[in-house]
């Protein structure tokens, strides 16, 4: 077998458990040349952005930073046999660096203190996993993402610099033996930390599987592969054997987490294998992602996103919704930091489902005020089928209030209170 990468996400690594059972897989899949990309365990990174919102609001107790302490540092007492193992002081280092920038930063943007704040969950992780593999006589090597992949400024949301990250990658990170790496977060040309969006170690694992020419990528999860449907809402979920990278890329596109939307792009381009497989019975087949066949079995696929905001306008004057007026919907839109996730128009309306993540909704809609009339729907759902039947639409709109329904060729899209 030749070079591949491996993704460990914080379900994975959320105990010791967890980091026993990872060593078991590298056991099992005997996997020599490997680059392993592992996320903040547990709700780590959730942990981590309580401690930036009682940073900003004059909150933060030193309990809070005290319990991330804890946390990890429970983990490293079950996992290694001598309480004075050099991890511990390594763990203390990272808290130290952590509590620093707390103290002596002086930066107003939420957005750079949070990058700064929650890459200490990747780093953290890590570095008890490493640790423990050497423990257990892997002979792996720690790397520094942030080294190699590099960003832009826009502090949470990184733009890749593909070409100075993949000179790095390829002169600095070997292709030989265990590397072990964090996901998710990376660095800007002035070394502040930076981050690639919520579910981004997927991504990095793309990346990296990109620059270096991987002949696989393994994301291990704690669900068999990719299913039809999430089971925790929809019955009869079943596991997609195969899937294209096409339309991997539209069930990402719609809101389907399994995978992270801009972690197939790369793959695609240089045809690299993705699989999506389980920590928990590794050796099971799990779902491919690659070139082929839309999808096997063919079945359809559910997909739900909540808490979203349904926003219905129409011209004040009964006028037609032009395209000027539609582009300065979309301007306004892009400048409160809105995801559009469907759009529906008319002559003289214009629907829009969008994410609210930031939180400027009400700035937004007081600006739509201005020129529309301006309905909003708060806390609503969207209901995205993939390879509809009349039978399974049948079943998704049962007892439903239907806002908004579009109808595309193979997909159908719902917005229900």
């Amino acid at each position: 077998m030749g070079f591949e990468v491996y993704k460990f996400g914080g379900a994975s690594v959320q105990n010791a458990t967890g980091v026993k059972n990872l060593v078991e897989v590298l056991q099992k899949t005997e996997i020599e040349d490997l680059v392993i990309v592992i996320s903040a365990m547990g709700k780590m990174t959730n942990a981590l952005e309580e401690v930036v919102a009682g940073y900003f609001e004059a909150t933060l107790k030193s309990d809070t930073l005290e319990l991330v302490e804890a946390f990890h540092h429970n983990i490293a007492l079950e996992l290694f046999e001598n309480p004075s193992a050099p991890v511990f002081k390594e763990i203390q280092s990272l808290l130290s660096e952590l509590k620093g920038f707390l103290q002596r930063n002086k930066s107003p943007d939420y957005d750079f203190v949070y990058d700064q704040v929650v890459c200490y969950g990747e780093l953290l992780s890590t570095t008890i996993v490493n640790a423990y593999l050497e423990q257990e006589g892997f002979r792996s090597t720690w790397h520094d993402i942030r080294d190699y992949l590099k960003t832009d400024t826009s502090y949470r949301e990184g733009k890749v610099n593909w070409e100075v990250t993949m000179r790095n990658l390829s002169r600095k990170l070997p292709r030989k033996g265990i590397q072990l790496t964090q996901g998710f977060i990376a660095s800007d040309a002035n070394g502040f930390s930076t981050t690639l969006g919520r579910e981004g170690s997927d991504y990095t694992a793309a990346i990296i599987a990109y620059c270096l020419n991987a002949e696989r990528v393994t994301i291990w999860k704690d669900v068999p592969g990719v299913l039809s449907a999430d089971p925790r809402y929809f019955e009869d979920a079943v596991l997609l054997n195969f899937i294209s990278y096409q339309e991997a890329i539209e069930l990402a596109f719609y809101g389907a987490s399994v995978i992270h939307p801009k972690t197939l792009q790369p793959l695609q381009r240089k045809e690299i294998p993705l699989f999506v497989k389980s920590f928990l019975n590794p050796e099971d087949a799990g779902t491919q992602v690659s070139i082929g066949q839309l999808i096997e079995p063919q079945v359809p696929c559910y997909i739900r996103k909540t808490n979203q905001v349904l926003i219905a306008l129409s011209s004040l004057d009964f006028s037609f919704m032009a395209e000027e007026n539609i582009g300065d919907i979309f301007k306004l839109l892009g400048h409160h930091k809105m995801k559009v996730d469907l759009i529906q128009n008319s002559a003289i309306s214009f629907s829009v489902c969008v994410d609210n993540k930031y939180k400027n909704l009400e700035a937004l809609v007081a600006k739509l005020r201005a020129d529309f009339k301006v309905t909003v729907h708060q806390d609503v759902s969207l209901y995205t089928l993939r390879h509809a039947t009349d039978e399974s639409l049948a079943r998704l709109e049962k007892d439903k209030e239907v806002l908004l329904k579009q109808v595309m060729q193979n997909t159908v899209q719902l917005v229900t209170v």
